[in-house]
């Protein structure tokens, strides 16, 4: 059985039995090619832990892990004129939303001289989410701070400039417009 997994999870696994025999199987995650080294015990054929080692990966891969879920407060990091806002709903039918996905907000929190008025529904993408996410090669992208930039209906942004870090991933999102407002993107 191949288990498509993150390089992270596997370099950990493979780091704590580096020093015992093993068999390997192969497993992609994107485009990217990895083996996955289970450890053997001397004179048997299976390996030790085969059946910890696929319990733990079936839980890892069949729990619900979201990032912002309905009542989330997030940041606001455009010059739209709100500060915070609470999620009502993420789109799209999903029980909540990762990043580059687009929720439905309330303005909590709102300067008055802003284009977004406290106690408005307005929708955004979630830029930043506290939530660890790996990547494909191998790296983990984690915030300190759940994000988000206000879009109007279209997917356009509000705001004239997005503050702080974005990451890449919008672009497979298509909010390629939110990465050229943005001043870094991680």
């Amino acid at each position: 059985m191949v288990y498509a997994v993150g390089r992270s999870l596997m370099d950990g696994l493979r780091n704590n039995f580096s020093n015992l025999p093993s068999t390997s199987r192969e497993t992609t995650c994107g485009s990217f090619l990895y083996q996955i080294k289970f450890p053997k015990s001397p004179g048997i054929d299976k390996p030790v832990g085969t059946a910890l080692t696929r319990l733990v990966m079936m839980s890892f891969f069949m729990q619900q892990r979201t990032f912002i879920q309905m009542r989330t407060v997030l940041k606001v990091v455009d010059n739209s004129g709100a500060k915070k806002v609470m999620c009502i709903q993420a789109l799209k039918g999903k029980k909540g939303a990762r990043l580059g996905d687009t929720i439905i907000a309330s303005v909590k929190e709102a300067m008055p001289n802003g284009k977004v008025k406290k106690g408005k529904v307005v929708y955004g993408v979630v830029v930043r989410a506290a939530m660890q996410r790996g990547r494909c090669d191998g790296s983990e992208v984690k915030f300190d701070d759940n994000a988000v930039v206000l879009v109007d209906k279209q997917g356009q942004p509000i705001g004239t400039r997005v503050f702080g870090p974005v990451p890449h991933e919008l672009r497979q999102k298509k909010h390629v417009k939110i990465l050229t407002l943005a001043e870094h993107i991680a």
